[in-house]
């Protein structure tokens, strides 16, 4: 069965996007606090955990892989960006997009020619972040099966779960759950965030038109998942 490894890079939207009422409810805590310095830094807390919701943030890239040939395609939204010269020989073809919409159709487009997907955190951020970001903007969604019967690895494999073996001993214990840097580096992948660039280096990023740039990262996450999905495949699938 053709599998897919997907990663997604997101960004905070612009604060002053919201109403009156809707920024009151977004930094309610922070305002509740009468202290202001720590108000002010509940506040940029608030601003941070932004990018990782759906209604307060947008897509920036998608980069996929094929598990077994390697093969892809990196989409990510750059409005103004002009393509370099580049050779379309290679197994991963960047694709710049207009804008989100047109990403996430693109993404629904590959994705339903896919059995399953394999992710790292999946399950609990890329998978419902691009199901209500194309709800959001009415992108037709192919595949509508992904966040099924947790305790299966299909359609869904979710590394994150996996290693973990579902959670079982809670945060402190055996199978404690670590970020993907973690995992590569202690089974000998080359980390994602080797070169220095990481999720919070994404808005100073697009500020630069680095668009390439992020795309380039996102498909270093793809590639290091890739890798430790065999990993686990060969080494730890089957064990209850």
């Amino acid at each position: 069965m053709a599998k897919l490894v997907f990663d997604i890079e997101t960004l905070a939207q612009p604060i002053d996007l919201y109403d009156e009422a809707q920024q009151e409810y977004l930094f309610r805590e922070a305002h509740r606090l009468p202290d202001a310095t720590a108000s002010e830094a509940k506040r940029v807390e608030i601003e941070n955990m932004m990018s990782l919701w759906p209604l307060t943030s947008r897509v920036l890239c998608i980069a996929m892989l094929n598990a077994d040939t390697s093969k892809g395609q990196v989409l990510f939204a750059a409005e103004d960006y002009e393509p370099e010269e580049e050779s379309a020989d290679g197994p991963v073809e960047f694709v710049a997009c207009m804008d989100e919409a047109e990403l996430l159709t693109a993404f629904w487009d590959v994705a339903r020619h896919y059995d399953s997907i394999i992710t790292f955190n999946g399950r609990g951020f890329d998978v419902p972040f691009i199901y209500l970001r194309s709800a959001l903007l009415n992108v037709p969604i192919s595949r509508r099966d992904w966040l099924g019967y947790r305790y299966s690895t299909e359609p869904h494999c979710d590394l994150a779960e996996q290693l973990t073996f579902y959670g079982v001993s809670g945060r402190d214990g055996a199978g404690r759950r670590f970020n993907l840097d973690f995992y590569c580096k202690a089974f000998g992948i080359e980390s994602p965030k080797a070169q220095g660039i990481d999720g919070t280096c994404m808005a100073d990023m697009v500020e630069a038109g680095r668009h390439k740039e992020i795309a380039e990262y996102c498909l270093r996450d793809v590639v290091a998942t890739t890798k430790l999905y065999h990993i686990w495949k060969e080494r730890l699938a089957g064990v209850k």
